[in-house]
């Protein structure tokens, strides 16, 4: 049997994994902000279950708290984020990062 603390690094590593082929890999700008998303989610599962299994039968509550703290500001993040593409697309009718480096002044 693997353990919880094998079992949650393992989903840490999956978000993570997926997160960076899609930084890497798609061009859509929306993508983009959703891959950012799954990689501060990783990092995010990743604290919380070092904080949990940092000693047997407490959990740090100082993490959730940080945990808490970054949901909060990533969502502002990608508010902005989203009117940006937002913007991007009404001027030039395109979200994909490949056309809209082309058009450098």
């Amino acid at each position: 049997m693997s353990s919880p603390l094998f079992t949650f690094m393992a989903t840490s590593a999956v978000l993570l994994a997926v997160g960076l082929y899609g930084l890497m890999v798609k061009r859509n700008m929306i993508r983009l902000i959703i891959s950012l998303e799954i990689l501060v989610s990783a990092a995010n599962l990743n604290f919380i279950t070092f904080s949990a299994f940092r000693s047997l039968g407490l959990v740090d509550p100082l993490a959730h708290t940080y945990t808490i703290i970054i949901i909060s500001i990533e969502a502002c993040v990608i508010g902005v984020a989203l009117a940006f593409v937002i913007n991007a697309y009404k001027h030039y009718k395109t979200l994909d990062v490949t056309k809209l480096k082309k058009l450098r002044w």
